[in-house]
């Protein structure tokens, strides 16, 4: 069975800007999967609707099997979850919130919580707005992570941090539950994050999945030629062609396969002979799809 399960998902806001427009997306146990895209793509309100925060305009969610708005006790239970925003209280102590979240998951690991604690160097002393945000960030972790939960769903969990303060936030957790077979889904528009953690990427843009594919097949599968303008009408309805962008008086094509097979497609495709593709590195790819 799936641990996550969605099928054309719609959402709609209030004043009516769809933010989700027929999202579909199988993610299976012990997969670790990068959610890319930019501000504003859809990827928060994709989780939202997995956490059963937001109720769909439209479509089917299930975590585990199970609706997570009609049984919110048993998805949550197995589920960890880390905001970019940081939600906990500023007032409570760093011990009282490992301790209401000892008290909340019964399977609450003790001596994992401990060495998550130790390893960041948190002082449980401290109320959480005595802390800097990458701090705050680390035990969102611990209070997601200690009971070792089935899935973990981390919205831009690094948002905002430096670098290295990134690196170690995202790394530890990836690194601890994959270990268990913890399923991941992690949503970022750091490319780096993603090359460097996940297994399979799923690019959202404007609502829609853009590309699903496995990262290694994308790191030796991502291709770009450079063509004249008038060529644009056909080119956009070409197999594995992903993205048709005016750059002046030409146009960016990106194409989903290495650049020998791109260049034999396009030559095919438009009775040519001379066209010529690039390798891509998956930023440059990123940004060729959705910049």
């Amino acid at each position: 069975m799936s641990h996550i399960r969605v099928r054309d998902l719609e959402f709609a806001y209030g004043d009516g800007r769809e933010a989700l427009r027929g999202v579909s997306l199988d993610v299976e146990p012990g997969e670790v999967v990068g959610l890319l895209g930019r501000n504003g793509a859809g990827k928060t309100t994709l989780l939202h609707c997995l956490l059963g925060l937001l109720k769909p305009s439209a479509g089917e969610v299930q975590i585990f099997g199970l609706d997570p708005r009609a049984e919110p006790l048993q998805v949550k239970s197995q589920l960890g979850h880390v905001s970019e925003h940081d939600l906990l209280p500023p007032g409570r102590r760093v011990r009282e919130l490992l301790a209401f979240h000892a008290d909340v998951f019964p399977d609450w690991d003790d001596a994992l919580c401990d060495e998550l604690v130790g390893r960041f160097g948190l002082n449980t002393a401290s109320r959480i707005r005595q802390l800097s945000k990458g701090q705050v960030r680390q035990v969102s972790l611990v209070c997601a992570v200690a009971h070792r939960p089935k899935l973990l769903l981390l919205d831009e969990p690094a948002g905002g941090l430096d670098p290295a303060a990134r690196r170690e936030v995202l790394q530890l957790a990836i690194e601890l539950l994959v270990e268990g077979g913890t399923t991941v889904l992690f949503s970022s528009h750091h490319m780096h994050d993603v090359e460097r953690l996940a297994q399979r990427v799923v690019m959202v843009h404007e609502g829609r999945v853009l590309l699903d594919d496995d990262l290694d097949d994308l790191r030796e599968g991502c291709s770009l030629a450079v063509l004249p303008g008038e060529l644009a009408p056909r080119l956009a309805s070409m197999p594995r062609c992903l993205r048709v962008r005016p750059q002046g008086d030409m146009v960016h094509v990106s194409m989903a396969a290495p650049p020998a097979e791109a260049q034999a497609l396009l030559n095919e495709e438009l009775a040519l002979s001379d066209v010529h593709c690039n390798a891509l590195n998956l930023e440059d790819f990123f940004v060729e799809l959705v910049g």
